[in-house]
């Protein structure tokens, strides 16, 4: 299956450069590119694309809202992958909430790109701890007085246990050895929390942690 790409940037080198090495795989194709948020909207409306490239900041409108309305019109169909530097450490929980399903630097390196995009396309979320893990820990550290939205009283010991290592930035595989659990038992595990909860994906896992206050700001996978 080919992944169906729209890339948003102000920057016209930027964007021409991300679109540039994205349709050399077999895999990915870039079926158009804006240049803010408002023109990304339009784009993602007409082609219906698997993943949309957005860049934070952007004339007209940002990436922020422009993933807010691209993924709700689509259903989830298209997902937000956000632009980002470590200088934009405030955006990083807003994004999440907004629906993106994860975030890759402009610095990032050829095969981190597709990684990327790849992971977003497959329904997951991409929360490397040394990308999203610190600057989701450290915002939501500023947001402590904001009361808990849900309860975790439905979850089981062990659920509430997985969630943690979700917002810590642990794989199932991970998860699984930390447990000494197969990966299968991970997975079910997910798939009831995520039903209990009514989560969408990794990344709002990630921002139930912390507004439980599961995870504690700074704290550090033992």
């Amino acid at each position: 299956m080919v992944i169906r790409v729209i890339v948003a940037d102000d920057q016209a080198v930027v964007r021409t450069a991300f679109s540039s090495l994205l349709d050399t795989q077999e895999d990915i194709e870039v079926v158009g590119e804006a240049e803010d948020g408002e023109q990304a909207i339009r784009v993602a409306a007409d082609l219906r694309p698997d993943v949309a490239l957005l860049d934070i900041r952007m004339p007209r409108l940002g990436g922020i809202d422009a993933a807010r309305e691209i993924v709700t019109a689509s259903g989830g169909a298209t997902k937000a992958l956000m632009l980002t530097t470590f200088g934009l450490d405030e955006y990083v929980y807003d994004a999440l909430t907004a629906g993106a399903s994860g975030f890759l630097l402009k610095d990032a390196t050829f095969p981190e790109l597709l990684h990327a995009v790849r992971v977003v396309a497959d329904g997951h979320a991409l929360l490397a701890p040394e990308i999203t893990g610190r600057l989701i820990a450290e915002f939501t550290r500023q947001r402590v007085s904001a009361p808990p939205v849900r309860s975790v009283e439905g979850l089981t010991a062990r659920e509430a246990e997985v969630l943690v290592l979700i917002a810590q930035g642990l794989s199932n595989a991970d998860i699984a050895a930390r447990l000494t659990i197969t990966d299968h038992t991970v997975k079910t595990h997910i798939n009831r929390l995520f039903a209990k909860m009514e989560l969408r994906d990794r990344a709002q896992a990630v921002i139930l942690a912390y507004e439980m206050g599961l995870v504690v700001a700074g704290t550090q996978t033992p």
